[in-house]
């Protein structure tokens, strides 16, 4: 399995508009962040966790020229504003399967109604098959097993994925200890870690780094980070040797 960072910073990507914060003004590639996604592949399968507002510029960038699904973790912007761009896709492939909890799916319905609309269509429009992912049901992908694993984003569950040994957790405040135990065995952890100072909504540095020890994956990399985290020369340095400050356009393999 290969796993493309395609994107791994916060809900305003590093730059942020306007900013003047050192980390904003880095010359240094690696402090340059998308908003937060990854590209899996496997065998012939392809697939996308979440779709947000720079989707159209990390595919051309990753040069993914085909796309079996995409899989959402929740419904704010960062994850899902990006769902329009999936239409050279449609014109290539039919329908796009997408993966989401149900109330996700609503949201995406309000927000992108002409997307969903079954009558008057506009013939540009993408087009989707939907599929709802249940918190305790796991589904198979392309001989994959999947296994949601429920996180909250402060008050708000969402969802991130198992798929074998890898394991992508965004957004993350808590997990319940059921939750964790789903992860047993995960070689290769990737979680959020917004910034050093405790966040109300996201884990910290130092909470992202305890539930990684709880886990004990073999290779862990934090993402959906924020400027206030530092440089990323820096904060690396101070990682254990496990432990990996993702950054966009970074390539692993499990």
């Amino acid at each position: 399995m290969k796993v493309w960072f395609l994107g791994t910073g916060t809900s305003q990507g590093i730059p942020v508009i306007g900013s003047t914060h050192p980390v904003c003004l880095s010359t240094d590639p690696h402090d340059k962040r998308l908003r937060v996604s990854v590209w899996i592949q496997w065998e012939d399968a392809s697939y996308v966790i979440d779709c947000g507002p720079d989707f159209r510029q990390q595919m051309l960038t990753c040069k993914c020229v085909k796309l079996d699904g995409i899989l959402f973790t929740h419904e704010h912007s960062d994850h899902t504003a990006g769902i329009d761009d999936i239409r050279p896709y449609v014109f290539m492939q039919g329908d796009m399967p997408i993966y989401a909890h149900e109330r996700v799916i609503q949201s995406l319905k309000k927000r992108f109604e002409y997307i969903f609309e079954e009558e008057n269509r506009y013939p540009g429009a993408p087009s989707v098959q939907i599929n709802e992912v249940k918190e305790n049901e796991s589904f198979v992908l392309k001989g994959k097993t999947i296994v949601p694993v429920r996180v909250m984003h402060g008050k708000l569950p969402i969802i991130g994925y198992r798929i074998g040994d890898f394991a992508y957790l965004t957004d993350a405040k808590t997990i319940a200890p059921e939750e964790i135990e789903k992860l047993a065995g995960v070689k290769v952890l990737v979680v959020s870690a917004l910034r050093e100072v405790p966040h109300e909504t996201h884990f910290s540095l130092q909470e992202a780094l305890d539930f990684i020890e709880i886990v004990k994956p073999e290779r862990a990399y934090l993402t959906h980070i924020s400027s206030l985290m530092g440089f990323h020369a820096e904060v690396q340095q101070r990682l254990p040797k496990n432990v990996f400050l993702a950054y966009d356009n970074l390539q692993i393999t499990i």
